[in-house]
């Protein structure tokens, strides 16, 4: 069993979720999402993702790190934003010692929906059943849980097939 935090960074909501498993089982451990005070300046934004994503890294003790990859932004000034908050995460899960994984939003939504192009209510739903979760759950928590899951299955698959960097 590997231990996952997923994380789905944004500079005004960052989504976390922490998840358990071998590729055939899944666990479900903690969720959340750091909501950030807009009026704030990004500098200090950044600073409230990087000590949010490292207190819950110390506290569930993961051993990987998953994240969605940047594939568009609606304007410059937004990309370099979202940019500079996946700067955040990453430092955060580096500066924890963890290895650090990039997914597409097409391979995060294949891997829990089975379609690469589910919509994210049918990939937040999936994301319910699969860890077994009550209740609403905040749309950037479920896309985070979706990267943690997707991870746990891409490991776990390149474990039983031996491939390089599988470990």
């Amino acid at each position: 069993m590997i231990r996952t935090i997923g994380v789905d960074p944004g500079s005004r909501y960052t989504g976390y979720g922490i998840v358990e498993g071998d590729g055939f089982r899944l666990k479900y451990i903690h969720h959340g999402t750091v909501k950030l005070p807009p009026a704030r300046p990004l500098s200090e934004r950044l600073q409230i993702i990087f000590e949010q994503i490292k207190a819950s890294i110390l506290e569930y003790s993961p051993q990987f790190m998953a994240v969605e990859e940047v594939f568009f932004a609606k304007n410059v000034k937004s990309a370099l934003s979202l940019g500079q908050a996946r700067g955040a995460v990453i430092l955060a899960g580096v500066s924890s010692g963890l290895s650090i994984h990039e997914y597409s939003a097409l391979r995060i939504k294949q891997s829990v929906a089975g379609y690469g192009r589910a919509a994210k209510e049918q990939v937040a739903g999936m994301v319910q059943r699969l860890l077994s979760i009550e209740g609403e759950i905040e749309p950037n928590a479920a896309d985070a849980l979706a990267v943690a899951v997707c991870h746990i299955s891409t490991h776990s698959s390149n474990l039983r097939w031996k491939i390089p960097g599988g470990s």
